[in-house]
């Protein structure tokens, strides 16, 4: 019988066994992070029952658009940018889906904090209208510090100054006069010490032999990192970089292991054909941001896919349990992430499948499908509810232990 506990541990099964289990752990601390973790059963779920909405244009979606899945960085332009961050389920899928997915986790969100009903279905209807807007107007915007208003203007603000030194400071430790990994970090594991050699073979021969590595740098260290929820049990690494100038000038790198979009199987809209699940991640996410981060590539290991960001102090995200109490400030924030995900499919429009921007401006000035959401919306946040106290039982017997 294909029980709920079976489709979630179906789904991690050739993930790394111990770091599942860490995702486990963090799914059962609350509804929203179940949610976060659980992506592949809510579009499931959502094939079988897309009759309910009507049909959209198909564009190019983040795949898990939620709301920690807006945030700060600092682009290749070397400005600070709020926008779309998290592109591991990035497709070519109908408009509603995406939309789906966000309304969905403002109602789950808002019940973990404890925010009424009311305040959160008022928030789902301004992002679907503010969203509906944008699309209907033809016009991609952006948010960085000049044109950020509220909450976000003092967010990026504040993240803008923040210097290399911050993160430097939270990962590494000095140790005889150099600095290595800081293995305190409850997010850093050591690695086996034959891996971590051949990692750091290979990412110091990426730096020198490819066009978007960090010029004059050498790898001096590196741990397996673990952050997020739903990619917990993927291979990720963390390397520490130093100037080959002789000064002390450091950086972070992170190489991510790329896999299939979880939404592959249900989506019935044929895709490109990409090099490989990493090319997929960087091509998406360059065409949906208006500004892509500072370093964003790939690159191939033992088999393996990944993608290599620099880990920047300016990359934060809202957090809503800080301003929960504060309506203003949530609603101009949830209004910009509505602004930000129309934006991000205007300025995709016509690549590989997806609608031109005159489908998009015709739904946008359409109405009727906002109610639809809405109504799945809150009709499948009962369900999660339902799913998540199976889930617990599960995981409280043990069901989740190796």
């Amino acid at each position: 019988m294909n029980t709920l506990p079976k489709r979630i541990k179906d789904f991690n099964a050739d993930r790394l066994p111990d770091l599942v289990q860490l995702k486990y752990d963090l799914m059962a601390e609350n509804m929203y992070r179940f949610y976060r973790g659980t992506c592949h059963l809510f579009y499931q779920d959502l094939a079988k029952n897309d009759k309910k909405l009507s049909q959209s244009p198909v564009v190019w979606i983040c795949g898990d658009l939620h709301l920690e899945n807006f945030g700060t960085f600092k682009g290749d332009n070397r400005m600070v940018y709020f926008d779309l961050n998290d592109f591991d389920e990035a497709i070519l899928a109908p408009a509603t889906w995406e939309l789906v997915r966000i309304v969905t986790s403002i109602f789950i969100a808002f019940e973990s904090l404890g925010i009424e009903q009311r305040k959160a279905q008022n928030m789902a209807e301004l992002f679907l209208r503010t969203y509906a807007d944008t699309l209907a107007n033809g016009k991609a915007y952006y948010i960085e510090p000049g044109t950020a208003k509220g909450i976000v203007h003092r967010f990026l603000e504040k993240v803008s100054k923040r210097k290399q030194s911050r993160i430097l400071k939270k990962r590494t430790i000095k140790k005889k006069d150099r600095l290595l990994m800081m293995m305190d970090d409850p997010r850093h594991i050591e690695l086996d010490k034959f891996l971590k050699r051949e990692l750091m073979h290979h990412l110091n021969e990426w730096v020198m032999y490819s066009n978007d590595g960090p010029y004059n740098y050498e790898v001096v260290d590196a741990v397996f990192r673990v952050a997020g929820t739903g990619s917990v049990g993927l291979k990720r690494y963390a390397f520490l970089l130093h100037s080959l100038k002789g000064d002390e000038d450091y950086i972070l790198v992170e190489m991510k292991q790329a896999v299939a979009s979880s939404l592959e199987p249900f989506v019935k809209v044929k895709q490109p054909e990409w090099e490989s699940h990493a090319h997929r991640l960087v091509d998406i996410q360059k065409r949906m941001q208006n500004v892509p981060p500072a370093l964003l590539a790939t690159t191939s290991f033992k088999g393996d896919h990944y993608l290599i960001q620099e880990m920047q102090p300016t990359k934060d995200s809202i957090n809503f349990n800080l301003i929960k109490d504060q309506y203003r400030d949530i609603y101009q924030v949830i209004d910009d992430m509505a602004m930000l995900t129309a934006s991000a499919q205007l300025r995709s429009t016509g690549r590989q499948g997806s609608a031109i921007a005159d489908d998009l401006i015709a739904f946008g000035k359409g109405d009727e499908w906002q109610r639809e959401i809405i109504d799945y919306a809150l009709e499948y946040t009962k369900v999660i509810e339902k799913y998540y106290e199976q889930y617990l039982v599960s995981y409280k017997e043990g069901y989740f232990r190796k």
